[in-house]
């Protein structure tokens, strides 16, 4: 995921530590939802939706993966209405 240069809440940039926790968080919640997603297209927007979710709660003091990938993942579900049977993993 590609985050440099990115703005934080206040303006700032992230930080090098702050963009490898959102970026794994991306990832790991990525890994948890894509088989939700079909074609080319759906998968795109999926993936930029996930990582404004994510951005939108991160700031450079960001070091928890866990809360800012739950917090991408309980925005697709509400914006894609997956099922409501999933849960998370950890």
């Amino acid at each position: 995921m590609v985050l440099a240069g990115r703005p934080a809440h206040n303006g700032a940039p992230f930080g090098p530590d702050a963009l490898r926790v959102v970026g794994r968080a991306f990832d790991e919640a990525w890994a948890q939802i894509a088989t939700f997603f079909g074609n080319p297209l759906m998968i795109e927007g999926a993936r930029f939706t996930l990582a404004s979710a994510i951005l939108s709660v991160a700031g450079d003091e960001s070091r928890d993966v866990g809360a800012l990938k739950h917090a991408g993942i309980q925005a697709m579900a509400k914006q894609y209405k997956l099922q409501r049977t999933y849960t998370p993993k950890n």
